[in-house]
């Protein structure tokens, strides 16, 4: 299922608004990460270079997944499996308590976030990272879904207390200068 909302822009202007490295620094993912929506793989290379573990690049659209695998081959990374799937008819094509981390980058705007919340605690391990970011919900931004359909910080600790089994140990904080974090662990 496609998001509402989720049309790629031009691969330069969408790495343009964001650093992935220091967006990454404020997570401690390691190990086997999956990453729901991997688009362009703006993090997922970042992330592979970051981990000794595998990671999990995982997106509806073939032509953001082809994209992964060349860009993950011209840098050498051989830690990324890409894969085109529909997590939310399919679920993550992992076993219960089997990742080090999942990311969910931009992605809980969607219809279905809790299926994605759901998911994610599922397939952690105990002590394993859920890193959520998303397009901040208080202000204009250059990119990003309608402001109506963003979820505010609040929003997503709600479903997250929903889904249960995960708690996060510290508050939410600002991504300047468009975004928000969240973290989240599996008890």
């Amino acid at each position: 299922m496609y998001l509402r909302e989720s049309s790629m822009p031009a691969q330069d202007y969408w790495e343009s608004l964001f650093d992935a490295d220091a967006i990454l620094t404020h997570f401690g993912l390691h190990g086997d990460v999956a990453e729901l929506g991997c688009g362009y793989g703006t993090f997922t290379l970042p992330l592979a270079r970051r981990t000794r573990g595998t990671v999990h690049a995982i997106d509806i659209d073939p032509t953001m997944v082809e994209t992964v695998q060349r860009r993950a081959a011209d840098a050498g990374l051989d830690n990324i499996k890409a894969a085109v799937r529909d997590v939310m008819a399919g679920g993550f094509a992992a076993a219960d308590a089997t990742l080090d981390g999942v990311v969910l980058f931009n992605i809980l705007h969607g219809e279905l976030p809790l299926v994605m919340l759901t998911e994610a605690r599922r397939v952690l391990k105990p002590g394993g990272t859920v890193a959520v970011i998303h397009w901040r919900s208080d202000i204009a931004t250059p990119r990003g879904p309608n402001l109506a359909i963003r979820p505010s910080p609040a929003a997503i600790i709600a479903w997250v207390a929903h889904v249960g089994g995960l708690e996060m140990p510290r508050p939410p904080f600002l991504l300047p200068p468009w975004h928000f974090g969240l973290e989240f662990t599996r008890q």
